[in-house]
């Protein structure tokens, strides 16, 4: 019954999304009224959440007879790692997919309700429609997780991979990751439109620019927690390896930062039209291509729990996007001239300008370290492994440059700026980078690297810091509130994070030692006692775990897992967290004997918890820039009145659809 259910909410959103896309292409054609396409839109988010419902239904229900359940559902799988088994494999990753696009498209409908008359809303939904048929298609196809089969008597669920039910995280990494994804399909949506009817202007960027930032917002936190949970669960005592998977988020959140910045120029100067829209196509194809990556089963790395037939339905698609958004630029081509130039390198768009470059340049470096494998051995057989020195050399100069970029760009006006002027606005930066240079130093920090990024994460925060303060003091506490200062809350929490990793990585110490019950080690002035071996078993899972005290105070507990229905042993590590520091502990191994000796691996990790809070000061910059700001111009009021904040732009801004309809170059 469920599997029937769940097949028709899914026939129903690819019947919905190719009659309302077949729909819309002609009423836009013919000049008519959208309203049936409209109509059969809003019946996609509906067959979404029905899909989604009824999964988590056969889930909680255990019904084996839902091919999805068979492969992921156990008797033994606790509620919360029971639910987030949905996206714990190919087929059910798609349901979520098709669940938030379709809120994405019910959240466009609901917005735009007074513009459906408006020819480049329609195509936008044109082109979301056609995004949901490809998804609700691989689930109708090569794909699909409501399919029956039979079930054994005395069939027991094997559960999700383990290491998807032994931390709280996995039921927020995905989600989070999977609404910045398809959140990226709104601009793109749009950007395409703008393309089809020929409206290039700046009214499509003003209508979709807090759906990027929100998007941005979503996968920036996801990739966060993505870090976390690899820290806290794999053992390894690292957060970021360079893993192909990994890079599949982190390369739509550059190009999309990258976008995020130029836009800015494109509104206030008319400039880098052919670059936003180009960055606009790039991000949603890149999320395509890391739905590739790690749902197509093409590489073997612990964050890919796929192995099915959907890499080349995925991988035609990408080169569907790809292609379509060049092919359309290049028709656009002449109309994309824009009617401004940068006047001085000293200037906000050209630091904007190089900002861009350098994210751009990484993009390429993380692009290329991730695919040349998989093309070598898809040419010749050749099995390639690029590891972290590449990346590493490759991406550090490129970051650092980048925090240089962060503190200056933000003091540069439009248009031209003094050296008198620059160094008036960049004193106090420079103070800071000194200071914090200098404490860094005095508390042991040592090489290049790690002190040039403590410098100029200094010079940064200063720079961010300085331009807050001054809207506050214009403003109030008030004025923290929206895109501007909500960038900077932003970019601090860039610059936690980049000192977060500087140190953790430079400065972190690594011991392995074996130890008998009642022996004591010692690593970074911190003492850890082995006080023995103690056991736990359920029905779920067998746990041997090691009890630590450390610094003879609180004990600590590092396990070996065994998963009795996968017969998989897991590693899960114990850890103290720190403002300063965290003591990471793992059990190497089990001895054969209760009394037997183990292997403890003992890490101190400096500064590390400064990359979540990093990322969650960047969740909360993101909060702050979609929300709308006080600044507005009230009627009656001069263009002059407007804006004069530092670094504000002083022209009027109409309303987003007023320049939307009807707006050309």
């Amino acid at each position: 019954m469920l599997s029937a259910f769940g097949s028709a909410f899914v026939l129903l959103g690819l019947t919905a999304s190719v009659a309302g896309m077949i729909t819309g292409v002609v009423a836009l054609v013919r000049g008519q009224r959208t309203a049936t396409m409209i109509q059969f839109a809003w019946m996609v988010p509906l067959a979404g959440l029905g899909a989604f419902a009824v999964m988590e239904v056969a889930l909680f229900r255990r019904d084996y007879t839902v091919s999805f359940v068979q492969q992921v559902g156990s008797e033994t799988t606790p509620p919360i790692y029971n639910f987030a088994a949905l996206w714990s494999a190919l087929e059910g990753s798609l349901i979520l997919w098709a669940l938030v696009l379709g809120l994405y498209i019910a959240a466009v409908l609901r917005k735009f309700s007074d513009r459906r008359r408006d020819p480049l809303f329609g195509w936008a939904v044109v082109v979301l429609l056609g995004i949901s048929s490809f998804f609700f298609g691989l689930m109708t196809l090569p794909a699909n997780p409501f399919q029956r089969v039979a079930v054994a008597a005395d069939f027991v669920g094997r559960g999700p991979n383990p290491l998807l039910q032994d931390h709280v995280l996995v039921a927020f990494h995905p989600p989070m990751l999977y609404l910045g994804y398809v959140g990226f399909s709104v601009p793109f949506a749009f950007a395409v439109a703008a393309l089809i009817t020929g409206r290039l202007g700046e009214g499509w960027l003003v209508e979709t620019r807090r759906w990027t930032v929100i998007a941005w917002g979503f996968l920036t936190f996801g990739i966060v927690l993505g870090a976390w949970w690899s820290y806290e669960v794999l053992g390894w005592g690292g957060y970021w390896a360079w893993d192909p998977v990994e890079n599949a988020s982190l390369l739509p959140w550059l190009t999309g930062t990258a976008y995020l910045h130029s836009v800015m120029v494109q509104e206030r100067r008319g400039m880098l039209r052919v670059w936003n829209l180009s960055l606009v196509c790039a991000t949603f194809a890149l999320t395509i291509l890391g739905t590739f990556l790690t749902r197509s089963g093409v590489i073997d790395s612990v964050h890919a729990f796929a192995d099915g037939e959907v890499g080349p339905w995925l991988l035609t698609f990408f080169a569907v996007i790809t292609l379509g958004s060049v092919g359309l630029i290049g028709w656009r081509g002449d109309r994309l001239r824009s009617p401004g130039a940068i006047d001085s390198p000293l200037s906000r768009e050209a630091g904007f300008l190089a900002n861009n470059v350098l994210f751009g340049a990484m993009a390429f470096v993380v692009l290329l370290g991730t695919v040349f494998p998989l093309l070598a051995e898809a040419i010749d057989g050749s099995r390639l492994t690029i590891g972290r020195p590449y990346f590493d050399s490759l991406g550090r100069p490129i970051a650092i440059v980048t925090l240089f970029l962060m503190a200056v760009a933000p003091v540069l006006p439009w248009r031209k700026a003094s050296t008198e002027l620059l160094s008036t606005r960049l004193f106090w930066p420079a103070v800071g980078a000194v200071g914090v240079t200098a404490f860094a130093v005095l508390v042991g920090a040592r090489g290049f690297w790690p002190v040039i990024t403590f410098a100029l994460a200094g010079f940064a925060g200063g720079s961010a810091l300085r331009h807050i303060v001054l809207s506050v003091r214009r403003q109030g506490v008030g004025g923290l509130i929206g895109r501007s200062n909500g960038g900077m809350v932003v970019h601090l929490g860039v610059i936690i994070l980049a000192m977060g990793v500087a140190a953790s990585e430079s400065y972190k110490t690594d011991r392995i030692f074996t130890m008998e019950p009642g022996d004591t080690v010692f690593v970074e002035e911190h003492s850890f006692t082995y006080e023995g071996l103690a056991a736990d078993r359920t029905s779920r899972r067998d746990r041997t775990y090691a009890r630590v005290a450390i610094d003879g105070g609180q004990v600590y507990e590092p396990a070996r897992t065994r998963y009795t229905q996968q017969g998989i042993v897991v590693g899960t590590p114990s850890v103290r967290p720190g403002f300063t520091e965290d003591l990471y502990l793992v059990l190497d191994d089990v001895p054969p004997v209760p009394d037997g000796p183990i292997r403890l691996r003992v890490i101190v990790r400096p500064l590390i918890t400064w990359i979540w809070a990093g990322g969650i000061l960047m969740g909360l910059g993101t909060l702050l820039a979609v929300i709308p700001g006080s600044r507005r111009k009230t009627r009656g009021q001069s263009a002059h009145e407007v804006g004069a904040g530092e670094g504000t732009p002083t022209k009027v801004r109409v309303s987003a659809f007023s320049r939307l309809r009807g707006l050309n170059p």
